[in-house]
């Protein structure tokens, strides 16, 4: 990915979402852009226009903090936004995100036995780790039953993104599958600006452009966004609909990582739901049986 080109693009897509209503300015007759004009960034930036058209066409190298944050400022950014508009720049001064050495491409390594306990005692929740390439690294007994149509049988690394774009039963497990697939690119394009150099991220993002229309397109939008903290709502082919809160837990042993856990409302349908996946998916030989699966009895 070249920064140059991610820095143009960044900027004017977030130029084009505010308006100048949104800015407290006057529209004015005959605008042939949406959004805001350059003219108008520089001026509630307090910066030249000649010197905002260069940052917007990617010479953002050597950028101050105090003119980035003006920027962000005027462009009305989040604080996800923000934080990606820094990771550009330092990109572009050749500053390694966070001050730590630039990450080789690898395999994920094996998981510390330790990591795997902490997950495991995860009891009464889904638990499972997640690197910045979307791949599913460990998981606990019930984050195993409850990702069971990504994780299938084995074989490759299973990959959230992967599963989100290419597995057509990602589309019955995600009742909010338009939502699920914005907010999948918009991390992974926050984690890419975090570390472009990360040939994983890279290759990943080549396949599913090459693979994906719907892909290509929010890739392009240039939105990006953190996890953090909220709800989801999925369809469970066992148990049913789940609407499940969730927490990401950052693991300052291995950056980039983070570990995921997703809860039910205590007391709620969903809580109940969930504890039958757990009592189902616990070790005693028995198969998994989907929801609408008619009982002995009842045949």
């Amino acid at each position: 990915m070249d920064n140059r080109s991610e820095v143009r693009e960044f900027l004017m897509s977030r130029r084009a979402k505010v308006s100048p209503a949104q800015a407290g300015l006057p529209a004015g007759p005959n605008r042939r852009v949406d959004g805001l004009r350059r003219a108008e960034v520089a001026i509630l930036a307090g910066v030249s226009v000649e010197y905002y058209a260069k940052l917007e066409r990617g010479a953002i190298a050597g950028a101050s903090a105090a003119v980035l944050d003006a920027v962000a400022g005027a462009l009305q950014l989040d604080q996800t936004e923000r934080a990606h508009l820094l990771d550009l720049a330092r990109a572009a001064d050749g500053i390694p995100a966070s001050g730590r050495h630039r990450r080789r491409a690898s395999k994920p390594g094996p998981l510390r036995p330790s990591l795997q306990w902490a997950v495991d005692a995860v009891g009464v929740g889904v638990a499972f780790v997640r690197n910045t390439r979307q791949d599913i690294l460990a998981t606990n007994e019930l984050g195993r039953a409850f990702y069971s149509p990504l994780i299938g049988d084995g074989g490759r690394t299973p990959n959230l993104a992967r599963f989100q774009f290419l597995d057509p039963a990602s589309r019955d497990f995600y009742p909010d599958w338009d939502r699920f697939a914005e907010m999948c690119v918009a991390i992974m394009r926050a984690e890419a600006g975090r570390d472009p150099h990360d040939k994983g991220i890279q290759d990943l993002v080549g396949e599913l452009s090459t693979r994906s229309d719907v892909f290509r397109r929010l890739w392009g939008a240039h939105d990006v966004r953190s996890h953090g903290a909220g709800t989801k709502r999925f369809q469970h082919p066992v148990v049913g609909e789940l609407t499940l809160a969730y927490e990401e837990l950052a693991i300052t042993a291995e950056p980039g990582n983070v570990l995921m856990i997703y809860t039910a409302e205590p007391g709620s349908p969903s809580a109940e739901r969930l504890a039958l996946l757990a009592s189902w998916s616990a070790p005693r030989g028995t198969d998994l049986v989907p929801a609408d699966t008619p009982s002995d009895d009842a045949r």
